[in-house]
């Protein structure tokens, strides 16, 4: 027992993501805790905001996955977000009186987005696709089904007792309920619900990019034709990254109509298709913490600028977009982790020889 869970602690600290050792661990251990503690200290409107900040992550960590150590950009993030969005509102709302509707509704929420990106994935990796096409024909797919959704307005568009909405958006979306419990956007039982969906995500990540798995995965991005030559079927572990992604997007989908009971078409327009692609670049695409940490400030920063107006949050996004694509190409985040850490043993250096 005592060896399995040394290996698992190893894996947990791989090579293949930032924040190792003792130290690391103990402030990520305060970190959690002081996140826990949070609701007895904050307001119920800034728990619900802080809930909404952090509803994003489990996307931003999918898109890191994808992106960061598959090498598979995607604009579509947003669609199979939305996706889960709407087929959550469709089956809790047809499931309103039936105990445990709700929980059946994400469920078959997030299998959705995943089934879709995995027909999509099936199409596009065993068709050989070149990776730069990728991108644009998942911006496409959001564009299409942004289109399609803003054209179902009238009663005519429903799916049992649910009206699609149209451009309007679909409302009055049930909260995710468990026995009696509502995980509505103004509970301290939703704000538990999302940092324990963010936490879970990110060490059930680290834990998948530091196995032989990730390993596998990372020779992917790094040389397609070399890993398909040691015998790995290429194509099919990218179709699963890409579907854990899409059901990671999903989860957020999910947790964000919970949070609002709303969702509209605008949900996967061109703006939301890009932002985690935004998040992912400057926090850096290739560490889950720098990606969790950009995913939880950007969207803070964003709130905080659109009450001075919205076109203050897409300006600083876009000066941020360019600065780290022009100064800081690993990403913002992972650019000074990396000389921190690299100036450590500098530092170490110098105590030694100052010492008598």
């Amino acid at each position: 027992m005592e060896r399995e869970d040394k290996r698992w602690w190893q894996v947990l600290n791989g090579p293949q993501e930032l924040g190792r050792g003792r130290v690391f661990w103990c402030l990520f251990t305060f970190a959690a805790l002081g996140l826990l503690a949070y609701p007895f200290v904050g307001s119920v409107f800034a728990l619900s905001n802080f809930a909404n900040f952090c509803l994003y992550v489990p996307m931003g960590l999918g898109l890191a996955l994808l992106w960061g150590y598959s090498g598979v950009l995607s604009f579509g993030q947003s669609a199979f977000f939305a996706i889960a969005g709407y087929v959550y509102g469709i089956i809790s709302g047809n499931l309103l009186d039936m105990p445990g509707g709700t929980l059946l509704a994400a469920a078959g929420a997030i299998a959705a987005s995943a089934a879709i990106a995995a027909a999509f994935g099936y199409f596009v990796f065993y068709g050989q696709v070149s990776g730069w096409i990728i991108p644009l024909l998942l911006l496409v797919l959001s564009l299409i089904l942004e289109t399609f959704m803003a054209q179902t307005a009238g009663y005519q568009w429903r799916v049992g007792s649910v009206l699609l909405g149209g451009y309007n958006g679909m409302t009055n979306i049930p909260s995710l309920q468990i026995g009696s419990s509502i995980f509505g956007g103004a509970s301290i039982g939703f704000y538990y619900l999302v940092v324990s969906a963010m936490l879970i995500t990110y060490l059930g990540l680290r834990l998948l990019v530091n196995s032989h798995y990730g390993h596998v995965v990372t020779g992917i991005r790094d040389d397609v034709e070399r890993t398909r030559m040691l015998g790995y079927n290429v194509n099919l572990m990218q179709i699963q990254v890409f579907v854990v992604a899409a059901a990671l997007a999903g989860l957020s989908g999910v947790l964000y109509v919970s949070w609002g009971n709303y969702i509209n078409p605008s949900s996967m327009g061109l703006l939301p298709a890009t932002l985690p692609v935004i998040w992912t670049a400057v926090g850096g695409r290739s560490s889950l913490l720098a990606v969790l940490l950009s995913t939880v400030t950007l969207r803070w920063l964003a709130d905080s600028l659109a009450v001075k107006g919205g076109e203050y949050a897409f300006l600083i996004m876009g000066i941020l977009l360019l600065v780290t694509m022009l100064f800081f190409p690993a990403g913002i985040v992972v650019t000074l982790a990396r000389h921190w850490l690299q100036r450590k043993p500098e530092r170490r250096d110098l105590k030694k020889n100052r010492a008598p």
